[in-house]
């Protein structure tokens, strides 16, 4: 039930899909930041494209790359026996250089194969790994009471203090509330860089469509399957620091777990797993850094550095960046003891500017300084929260604080500041035609594109059908062979209703 967190993030993903991914496409830009000096003018919109080049492309994404850079250390450690630095090494100079020779269509190419050696490396190391002594098959597995209490899929309701972080925060707060990479509420990052590769809005809507889908329903059950086997196998981290003692003590984590069960593989699936983490490394930090780059050369460098670089030079900076992209995530995860830390900062950065993405497409009345603002409080309140006074606020209650505070902070900034200018508004309504909140700036030949309400009943039976896949699957696991049926028949249904109003999307 803890993966709620994260899971949440579905409903995210499936608004970007049925509402964004079109009017993403429908922009015409190369990449998510050109998007504000189309939907705001002046200074303040090339500030805020500028700024947020850095903000997102160099330091967000660094962290981002550092918590992946982490997991290598520890599977390098654990499997392979390398230290840190040996891992990092060889990490970074292998995917630097892929990613240097790739471009981005390589990464999209590369990203679908890598992922279908992952997925067939974690399913076959699973039904493998069930088979120790140590567990005595899925059985043995879920039968046993240190496992038992982990399996379901709701936390406790009678439980307040699991109930409102692990389900009731993520759920009624988290997915609209908070920007976080690859989860943007209404798309952003290398989501919408994908979008926006696409060859049209369908394939667009169509391809975010997909990565929802394998993210969420395919990709988590063979990762829990090893998890919960590691509870018995390594019931506490000391039992993990005595069977690895050459492993950095300050790296010693729950996370550490999985690579730990890996080591029970015979040789030749140990391969196919250790390349299955190497491509899955690859696909995630390759992603990031072409993302990255883009930023710096598109939206930085050649918007205000040199407007006039030539080809060549652009090319030069976007491999220069690349490098130093990697270089500071391999340093920065030097310092990181665990991913969770990174992952909670992260989030409370992004507390309470997620609605700014989402109604910046159908609310006229936001300018570049409610984006600016949102920015500058939510980063004030998580330093606040996080590092200042970390115990004045419980930890399961920091998000909702940072949300509120920064959502009144905007709120009151974008009242408080002129709207764009009308030019600025009629352009873009123009350019993109939202489905709604744009009459008065809509030119009267051009029809209104798209229809909300079936765009929003879209979204919640993608969220369904996935769902309902997800835990089809985990029922079929624990033996509840009816509940899978009863779940996958909703799944399937959600999907042909889908299918039945794709074209009028």
């Amino acid at each position: 039930s803890g993966n709620w967190v994260w899971w949440a993030f579905l409903l995210t993903g499936m608004l970007t899909v049925f509402v964004y991914s079109k009017l993403w496409r429908r922009s015409g830009v190369l990449t998510d930041l050109e998007f504000y000096e189309i939907r705001y003018g002046g200074k303040s919109a090339a500030f805020l494209r500028g700024f947020r080049a850095i903000y997102l492309g160099v330091f967000f994404n660094v962290m981002i790359m550092a918590t992946v850079c982490l997991a290598a250390i520890k599977i390098g450690g654990v499997m392979l026996g390398l230290s840190e630095i040996e891992t990092l090494a060889i990490a970074s100079i292998v995917t630097v250089l892929y990613s240097l020779l790739g471009g981005l269509r390589g990464v999209l190419i590369t990203d679908f194969f890598q992922f279908i050696l992952a997925m067939v490396g974690t399913v076959w190391a699973a039904n493998l790994l069930l088979d120790l002594p140590e567990i005595g098959g899925l059985e043995s597995l879920l039968a046993n009471q240190k496992v038992a209490s982990l399996t379901s899929f709701l936390p406790d309701f009678s439980d307040t203090e699991a109930l409102i972080p692990l389900l009731i925060i993520p759920l009624a707060v988290q997915w609209w509330s908070v920007w976080y990479p690859g989860a943007e509420p209404g798309g952003g990052g290398y989501i919408a860089q994908r979008m926006l590769a696409a060859k049209d809005e369908q394939n667009a809507m169509g391809a975010t469509l997909l990565f929802n889908i394998a993210h969420y329903a395919l990709r988590p059950w063979p990762w829990i399957i090893i998890a919960l086997c590691s509870v018995i196998v390594f019931p506490t981290l000391d039992s993990i620091q005595a069977a690895f003692p050459h492993i950095d003590e300050s790296i010693i984590n729950d996370d550490l777990a999985y690579p730990a069960m890996l080591t029970f593989l015979p040789a030749g699936l140990l391969g196919l797993v250790i390349a299955s983490l190497v491509a899955a490394f690859m696909s995630t930090i390759s992603t990031h850094l072409n993302w990255g780059s883009s930023y710096v050369v598109n939206d930085f460098y050649q918007r205000f550095v040199k407007p006039d670089a030539s080809e060549k030079e652009l090319v030069l900076v976007g491999r220069v960046s690349t490098l130093l992209l990697m270089v500071f995530a391999a340093v920065f995860a030097l310092a990181l003891s665990n991913a969770l830390q990174a992952f909670n900062i992260l989030m409370q950065i992004g507390a309470g500017t997620g609605l700014i993405f989402i109604l910046r497409w159908f609310w006229w009345r936001i300018n570049a300084w409610t984006e600016i603002s949102g920015m500058v409080i939510s980063f004030i309140v998580a330093v606040i929260l996080e590092v200042i006074a970390p115990e004045l606020v419980p930890g399961n209650y920091k998000l909702v604080v940072g949300v509120a505070i920064t959502t009144v902070g905007w709120l009151a900034v974008t009242f408080l500041t002129q709207p764009e200018s009308e030019s600025t508004l009629k352009a873009f309504a123009e350019k993109v035609n939202p489905t709604v909140g744009w009459k008065n700036y809509r030119p009267e030949t051009v029809a209104v594109s798209g229809n909300l309400p079936l765009q929003i009943l879209a979204m919640f039976l993608g969220v369904t059908a996935v769902y309902t896949a997800l835990f089809a699957t985990g029922s079929v696991i624990y033996g509840n062979a009816a509940m899978g049926i009863g779940l996958a028949t909703v799944s399937l249904l959600s999907v042909v209703a889908l299918a039945s109003m794709w074209k009028r999307l």
